[in-house]
């Protein structure tokens, strides 16, 4: 199926690797060029290099997330070498595992930051391009726990429902200028992020990692991990003019994992 994102402008955040790297992927091979972006350089270049050595289709940059000065730079430099951007994928790095005794107030606030502000603060600078020309696309990643809490991960599961409620909120918003607001729940997907979940839970309760593995495995119906690609893909269907009728949705990726009825 050809998407029609040949002559799009896409942003991807955290892009240098996962489930960031996958999205944008998948936006380059659909024909988009892409700008990546990630807080450590040598890791951004490769991930751009590995798609392209042409830096007009895939464009890296450095940004820390954390800082709105940067994403404002950022953006600004997104726009100075492809023009304004059609399609924003906001995504970042989880927050760390904690529980409410355990958590500071100093990493409730880069929490806060990274997690919930950062995606806002990346739809704030580049929303005004796309309402110019009464099209875009935004699409948020989050996780499946923004619907259903997942045990030690209270930083994750306040900050992502808050922003499904920030984006169910916008998509109404925009609606009639052509720009769509969608969300997707990644769940249990083979990655650096849960390769780390895996060290600290073996850690704190002996576990094995191949145990704490099968026990992820055991609570999702299709019976596996899912692979970042199998999200890529439908970031990409997502940033389509042929998903311009589906607004306001969060998606779960996540095998089945989800077992709430809404």
């Amino acid at each position: 199926m050809d998407l029609g994102l040949s002559n799009k402008k896409a942003l991807v955040a955290g892009a240098s690797s996962g489930l960031g790297f996958a999205s944008a992927k998948a936006l380059f091979d659909e024909g988009a060029s892409v700008v990546l972006c990630s807080s450590n350089k040598d890791n951004i270049e490769r991930a751009a290099k590995s798609l392209s050595e042409d830096k007009t289709r895939a464009l890296p940059i450095v940004c820390d997330l954390t800082k709105k000065e940067q994403i404002d730079d950022l953006v600004k430099s997104a726009e100075d070498t492809f023009g304004k951007i059609d399609i924003v994928v906001t995504n970042c790095g989880g927050p760390p595992l904690g529980t409410h005794d355990s958590l500071t107030e100093t990493e409730w606030e880069m929490a806060y930051n990274l997690t919930f502000m950062s995606t806002i603060r990346l739809i704030q600078a580049t929303l005004p391009g796309m309402k110019e020309r009464k099209f875009g696309r935004v699409i948020t990643i989050t996780s499946f726990s923004s619907k259903q809490p997942i045990d030690n991960l209270m930083l994750s599961n306040t900050y992502r429902a808050g922003l499904l409620g920030y984006t169910k909120t916008l998509c109404k918003e925009v609606a009639p200028l052509g720009i769509t607001v969608n969300s997707v729940l990644p769940g249990y997907t083979k990655t650096e992020r849960l390769e780390y979940f895996a060290k600290e839970i073996s850690e704190k309760t002996g576990q094995s990692r191949d145990e704490i593995y099968k026990g992820w495995q055991s609570v999702i119906p299709v019976d596996r991990l899912g692979t970042p690609g199998e999200l890529g893909a439908f970031v990409a269907y997502l940033a389509s003019d042929k998903a311009g009728y589906i607004t306001g949705t969060s998606t779960a990726i996540d095998g089945g994992r989800y077992a709430g009825l809404i």
